[in-house]
């Protein structure tokens, strides 16, 4: 449980974390709903198409999102994210499966929540519920004005 907080600790800093409107008591709170998980170097988290079985928040390292094309065995780049940033929570939210393919490039420490947890969460602990699902929409947000900025560029 120590690492556990120590990893939510990590990803509270920075604007762009899931966990930017809970305070070190929440996690108290909310740490059974968790869990940590370590991704070494090279390992692929999910791929395409896989079940969105559970949401991950980086706590230190990198993952790589990539999407398939059109071509076969082609992906694409969409993004590279680090401490804070929010994976999977498409898959989460509307139980369809995996939009892209999560690697690691380093390895990486994550926060892990499951669907089930996710909802048991948002039931039991509503006002806390509200203030995670603040600190994603924020993080997804943001994620997607770059987007729009990057796509901008090649026009």
């Amino acid at each position: 449980m120590n690492k556990l907080h120590d990893e939510f600790g990590a990803c509270m800093i920075g604007e762009n974390s899931a966990f930017r409107f809970l305070c070190g008591e929440n996690m108290d709170e909310i740490s059974e709903f968790f869990e940590s998980k370590t991704v070494q170097s090279g390992e692929v988290l999910w791929k395409e198409g896989d079940p969105s079985d559970y949401m991950a928040i980086i706590s230190s390292g990198k993952l790589e999102i990539k999407k398939q094309t059109e071509i076969e065995d082609k992906h694409v780049i969409v993004g590279i994210y680090s401490s804070g940033a929010v994976v999977g929570a498409l898959g989460i939210l509307d139980g369809r499966p995996r939009a892209v393919t999560v690697s690691a490039p380093e390895d990486v420490s994550l926060i892990i929540v499951t669907r089930e947890n996710f909802s048991k969460l948002t039931k039991t602990k509503p006002e806390l519920g509200v203030k995670l699902l603040e600190g994603m929409l924020l993080s997804v947000s943001m994620r997607l004005r770059y987007s729009y900025e990057r796509l901008a560029k090649f026009f």
